[in-house]
């Protein structure tokens, strides 16, 4: 029995090892190739607003990409946040166990439907009605892709938060009520302001997914590299700049490593913005000993 347990043990130790060098291997991969860019072009050149590097001689300003990365992440998150937060509160300190426990699962499942299929449905509905709305020819823009992106982060948000929500003890609750408050002074005074370090995280989370995504964007942001001025432009934020150009690029050549310029730029973002919500995550639980 000591035999199959030290066995199981070193198994888990090497899977998890192998996960960690797999992940060190793809980060110096890609760390390499983009500080080969930045060698060759420099930093300057690369915070243009410019980005064309199919002409002679080829622009490199990554600047609009990153506007157009920023409308999107905005626009989501204004979606997002309320929604996730409302839904949070009503699961946590309004709905019954029977509503939350069938109502929690169904937003959980917005995170599994397929991105092309969200992209389809920007396209085929929810183009021609913003068209529509705000009279321009052709709705692939910023806004189209914020919504959608947005409507990805909502469980991300309301999941974590009603974890966070839950995990507040009932005494804060009943202290609260016993000077007088009432349920909504309670969740708004009392159990917000005690929860919002894990509200914080599930928000810094949920962006570091909007800022990642791919699929959605690039069908339906218009994929447009000039510098966008509203959130009714065609944007080309990073993500989707790096999916389409990199199947015409020839590996090793100032382009390739453009690209990988980018991605590398994308994996820091990203990974400050998760580690900051581990961080605020973390603190939160050794303040209420879970």
């Amino acid at each position: 029995m000591e035999v199959k347990e030290k066995l199981l043990e070193y198994l888990f130790f090497l899977s998890g090892i192998s996960a960690i060098i797999i992940l060190l291997a793809i980060i110096l991969f890609i760390a390499v190739t983009g500080i080969q860019f930045f060698q060759e072009v420099g930093l300057s050149e690369f915070l243009n607003t410019d980005w064309n590097p199919t002409i002679k001689p080829p622009k490199w300003g990554a600047l609009s990409l990153f506007a157009g990365t920023f409308y999107i992440a905005a626009i989501a998150m204004s979606i997002s946040i309320p929604t996730g937060l409302l839904l949070a509160i009503y699961m946590s300190e309004v709905a019954s166990s029977g509503v939350r426990e069938n109502l929690k699962p169904l937003i959980e499942s917005i995170a599994g439907i397929p991105t092309v299929v969200l992209g389809l449905f920007g396209i085929i509905f929810l183009a021609p009605h913003l068209s529509s709305l705000f009279g321009i020819p052709l709705a692939l823009n910023a806004l189209n892709a914020g919504i959608l992106v947005g409507f990805l982060a909502i469980p991300t948000i309301a999941s974590i938060s009603e974890d966070v929500l839950g995990s507040i003890p009932r005494d804060f609750r009943h202290a609260s009520e016993g000077l007088g408050a009432t349920k909504w002074q309670t969740i708004v005074r009392v159990v917000l302001p005690a929860g919002m370090g894990g509200i914080f995280a599930s928000i810094m989370l949920a962006l570091g997914r909007v800022i990642g995504e791919t699929m959605v964007v690039l069908m339906v942001a218009g994929m447009v590299r000039a510098f966008p001025r509203s959130i009714l432009d065609p944007v080309s934020p990073i993500t989707a700049t790096i999916a389409s150009e990199l199947p015409e690029t020839v590996v090793g050549d100032l382009h390739y490593q453009g690209l990988f310029a980018l991605g590398l730029t994308l994996f820091i973002v990203t990974f400050m913005i998760n580690l900051l919500a581990d961080i605020i995550l973390e603190r939160y639980k050794r303040r209420f000993g879970r």
